[in-house]
C-alpha cells in the first residue's frame, strides 16, 4: 500500500484572497489556471515582481483598502467605495479625510474598544472560575 498525496489546488480567486491581491489585476496565466498549495506557498515565500508590485501599488481588494483606511468593509460601502483602489488613491483619501472616513474610523475605534472590553471581561471571569 503506497501513500499517494494529491496536490491540493484552489481557484485563482481563493489564491488571490490568500495573497491579499485584487484578482482582476493579476496576470492572465494566474487568473486562468489553478493554484496548488505548493505554488501558493512559493508565491508567499518568494513573491514574483508582479505580486510585489500589486501589494505595493494596487489596485487593492476591499479588505486591504479597508485595513489601510482603518475602517470596516461595510464602512467602505457606506462611504461609496465599492471598487478596488490603488495605494495612491488610498493615500489621497487619507489626505482629504472626508467626513464619511472620519465617521467610519471613529466607529471602528469604538468597535475595537468594545471588543477589548469584552475580551478583558471574559478573561477576568475565566480567572475567577479557575481561582
Amino acid at each position: 500500500m503506497t501513500s499517494h498525496q494529491n496536490a491540493q489546488t484552489m481557484k485563482p480567486a481563493t489564491a488571490a484572497k490568500k495573497l491579499g491581491v485584487y484578482l482582476e489585476a493579476t496576470p492572465a496565466e494566474f487568473r486562468e489556471g489553478v493554484v496548488s498549495r505548493d505554488e501558493l506557498n512559493r508565491l508567499q515565500a518568494d513573491p514574483p515582481e508582479w505580486l510585489r508590485e500589486l501589494r505595493r501599488n494596487g489596485p487593492h481588494p476591499r479588505p486591504v483598502v479597508a485595513a489601510k483606511l482603518g475602517v470596516s468593509i461595510s464602512g467602505l460601502a457606506r462611504g461609496g467605495i465599492t471598487e478596488a483602489l490603488t495605494t495612491d488613491q488610498i493615500e489621497a483619501l487619507k489626505s482629504e479625510s472626508p467626513e464619511w472616513l472620519q465617521k467610519e474610523r471613529a466607529t471602528q475605534a469604538e468597535v475595537r474598544k468594545e471588543a477589548a472590553r469584552i475580551k478583558a471581561k471574559h478573561a477576568e471571569a475565566d480567572e475567577k472560575a479557575q481561582g
